[in-house]
């Protein structure tokens, strides 16, 4: 199992190394935000050390408004084997048996009054860290940069020669 685990992150660190490094783009939050009490903890330094990307767990469906949680099923794919005897992951496998999702908690918000959407942010060429941050060095993810804020997303349309017009962003009411 340990060959396997060790086969998979080399495979992964090599197409990493291959991949163009992104920089995160949206300026941090001025104020510290606490990370939100989870069902479970999570560490995503931890799995992204190990290889695990992104989208392997965060899927983008239909309409493509948000990135999801993955399922108990993607979890237990590895846990099965893996740490099965910790606290957390007996926890993970009964939700797994009980085929009840994971209630997490999100941790970034789209405001009220914007229309927003992952999948066209992720076609134009925008990778996670531009702006959730160094997510791949947290033990509990939190709203650490200001993603959420009009002047982060305008500035970020800006510099990407986006469009910065009202409807781009905002919905309005039919006239």
């Amino acid at each position: 199992m340990r060959a396997v685990i060790l086969f998979v992150s080399l495979a992964f660190s090599a197409a990493a190394q291959q991949a163009p490094v992104a920089k995160q783009e949206v300026p941090d939050n001025i104020a510290l935000h606490a990370a939100p009490a989870q069902p479970l903890p999570y560490s995503h330094k931890t799995h992204v050390a190990l290889g695990l990307e992104c989208r392997r767990c965060h899927t983008n469906p239909d309409p493509g408004n948000q990135m999801t949680f993955p399922a108990t099923t993607t979890c237990m794919a590895c846990h099965s084997t893996i740490a099965k005897e910790k606290h957390a992951i007996v926890k993970l496998a009964e939700f797994a048996r009980s085929s009840q999702p994971i209630p997490w908690q999100r941790v970034y918000q789209v405001t009220p009054g914007v229309t927003w959407a992952h999948r066209k942010h992720l076609a134009a060429g925008m990778q996670c860290v531009m702006c959730h941050g160094q997510v791949p060095q947290m033990d509990a993810m939190a709203q650490n940069t200001s993603v959420t804020s009009m002047a982060s997303c305008m500035s970020c349309h800006e510099s990407h020669k986006a469009s910065t017009a009202c409807q781009t962003c905002h919905a309005w009411p039919a006239s």
